[in-house]
């Protein structure tokens, strides 16, 4: 590690999304981060900030319909229920997933502001989530928003979101495919759910890169996709800021697929993306298996020096 801060935007409060007993996508994800980086010998590289108390809606009606945020604060207001079979409410998750997108807000303003990449580690994750609909563990689609978002700073003109999640975030890529000045890159299992992200699909704009990996797949075949298709695709795009949709379920040890990462190999990750640009804001979608998760979230930080 070099001496360069490194912001991790975070908040209590999102350990108030409540999903239920036995689901994946629980509190104890953050929890399990949280206290494997404060346990860290480099603590005086991490500046912990909370999310600021911004109004995030603005910005979520750009990417969603009206109907699509309605749905979500009424099952909430009702006290909770599901959106679909896997995709629980509770009573506190509107506000929950309205603090989510202030911090993934947050985690560009503190990216532009000291140059340097920074981590939010916000739930419920968004990369499933489409414009009318929520799914997948998802509610708003928090990249894709903050990557617009993003556009609308001094200076950025192009954003391109990096999601090396084991599932392909079909809701991000519904959204920027519709925007020439954003470009989306997904590296995933596949088969696997939800069952999008072919190889053929390039978007409107030619700013869709699908990367679909067989399960099993191991760090070898990831090094040999970057350097072959994801470095020069995003080299190419030269984004001013790069969004990286981090989820750790391709850990070998995560039950939820089957790609055979192991933690460190996320360090390996994060030193090609920072090759590219230092602008990055990573913020987390998947990873269930809460130790790999937890060490994954270290080694990509340990290698943004």
């Amino acid at each position: 590690m070099n001496h360069q801060q490194l912001t991790i935007i975070y908040s209590d409060k999102f350990l108030e999304h409540q999903t239920g007993y036995g689901h994946p996508e629980r509190p104890a994800r953050l929890t399990a981060i949280v206290e494997a980086l404060k346990r860290v010998s480099w603590q005086e590289q991490l500046n912990w900030r909370s999310p600021t108390d911004r109004n995030p809606l603005p910005y979520i009606q750009q990417i969603h319909t009206p109907e699509h945020i309605f749905r979500i604060r009424e099952i909430a207001n009702r006290g909770g229920g599901y959106v679909d079979g896997d995709t629980p409410i509770s009573a506190q998750s509107y506000d929950v997933a309205l603090l989510a997108v202030s911090a993934w807000l947050d985690g560009i303003d503190a990216v532009l502001t000291d140059k340097n990449p920074a981590f939010v580690l916000a739930r419920p994750p968004g990369h499933h989530a489409t414009r009318d609909q929520a799914m997948g563990f998802c509610l708003f689609s928090n990249a894709a928003i903050a990557g617009y978002y993003a556009l609308e700073q001094p200076n950025i003109e192009r954003v391109a979101i990096l999601d090396w999640d084991v599932h392909h975030g079909n809701g991000t890529e519904a959204i920027v495919q519709d925007y020439p000045n954003m470009a989306y890159c997904s590296l995933h299992q596949d088969p696997c759910y939800p069952g999008t992200g072919q190889r053929s699909y390039r978007g409107n704009y030619q700013n869709i890169l699908n990367l679909p990996l067989a399960p099993g797949s191991t760090i070898k075949d990831y090094q040999t996709i970057f350097e072959a298709e994801v470095v020069p695709f995003l080299e190419q795009f030269k984004p001013d800021l790069l969004i990286v949709s981090a989820g750790y379920d391709a850990n070998a040890k995560d039950s939820i697929a089957n790609i055979s990462l192991q933690p460190s190999d996320y360090g390996l990750l994060t030193k090609y993306v920072t090759s590219v640009t230092n602008l990055i804001l990573f913020g987390l979608e998947g990873g269930y298996h809460l130790e790999t998760l937890a060490e994954s979230v270290v080694a990509t930080l340990a290698s943004c020096g």
